[in-house]
């Protein structure tokens, strides 16, 4: 049983019948789901991710205070954390008297704040370019088993990333690569700077992985669990391999020589992709021109005329 599957066990056998005999006035006005940090709320919980933060919990979102006070809040609470303690063998976290925690009672327009910088979920151009994007990721992800109120209605319009957005986003991780991986390494090997070598290379990956989780219209989750998901997708999901191997093999000798030809056979590969979903006139191998390609054809002027890293 995941993480998933115990926490909305869990709701079924303990949470529901809580509000439903406790708090009728508030049982369609909570949503209540798993969603926010952890592995378990992406299905990505395992043995070893389970050392830490892993309970049998869920999260129950209430209105904001001018909708329900403190007095119902606390109520709400204490109900909560009355619960077992344990539930499948797995014991709950306890809960921190000063808030940030991750399941429990949670203010809605506390949680948007949070993984969004504003109480309401809506975004603003600025917003979007310096988000980072696991935040939305951990937002689009999980679970919500009870929303009558729609409290999370916020959550649908984020799941597709706008498009103007999207493209400033790539133009720049297209950049990035082009410089890290078809310019800059090779001149780090000519120089004999195999340290300096490896650092372009883990940089290429960097840009490419996000711009493969673009091109898929997914956000890029947290670090340590970005080879997980891009495991998932269904465009170029098989370029991990390739990604392991830049990143784990050396820069000496005739290694070297074959770790650029990898580096522009990923290049090779991440055009294609450009090319068929029409994001890019360029016809060459060059990242750096498909990057301008790509950017050239953002809608908003502003955004358009903006540094092509303004997104990253």
């Amino acid at each position: 049983m995941n993480g998933l599957e115990l926490s909305r066990k869990y709701y079924e056998t303990f949470g529901a019948p809580m509000l439903h005999e406790q708090f009728p006035e508030w049982e369609g006005r909570v949503a209540c789901g798993l969603i926010g940090s952890g592995s378990e709320c992406f299905g990505y919980d395992d043995e070893i991710s389970r050392d830490h933060d892993f309970e049998a919990g869920f999260c129950l979102f209430i209105p904001p205070e001018d909708e329900m006070d403190r007095p119902a809040a606390f109520r709400l609470e204490r109900a909560y954390a009355k619960l077992p303690k344990e539930f499948e063998g797995v014991r709950r976290g306890l809960l921190s008297p000063v808030g940030g925690n991750r399941r429990g009672v949670i203010r809605i327009d506390e949680f948007f704040t949070e993984k969004l910088g504003t109480p309401d979920g809506a975004l603003s151009v600025s917003s979007w370019l310096r988000l980072p994007e696991y935040a939305l990721f951990e937002l689009t992800h999980g679970q919500i088993w009870r929303d009558d109120a729609r409290l999370l209605a916020p959550v649908d319009h984020l799941r597709i990333m706008p498009e103007d957005i999207r493209r400033k986003k790539l133009a720049g991780e297209l950049l990035t690569a082009a410089q890290a991986g078809q310019y800059n390494y090779p001149r780090c090997i000519r120089r004999g700077d195999t340290a300096a070598a490896q650092l372009c290379a883990a940089e290429f990956v960097k840009a490419v992985m996000h711009a493969v989780f673009l091109l898929n219209g997914e956000y890029l989750p947290y670090y340590k669990w970005q080879f997980r998901a891009l495991k998932d997708l269904p465009v170029l999901a098989d370029l991990a391999a390739p990604f392991e191997w830049l990143l784990g093999s050396g820069n000496e000798g005739a290694l070297s020589e074959e770790k650029y030809t990898k580096i522009e056979e990923t290049a090779g590969r991440l055009i294609e992709a450009l090319q068929d979903q029409e994001l890019t006139k360029a016809d060459c191998g060059d990242l750096e021109k498909h990057a301008y390609s790509v950017n050239d054809g953002i809608a908003d002027p502003s955004l358009r005329n903006a540094s092509i890293f303004a997104a990253l």
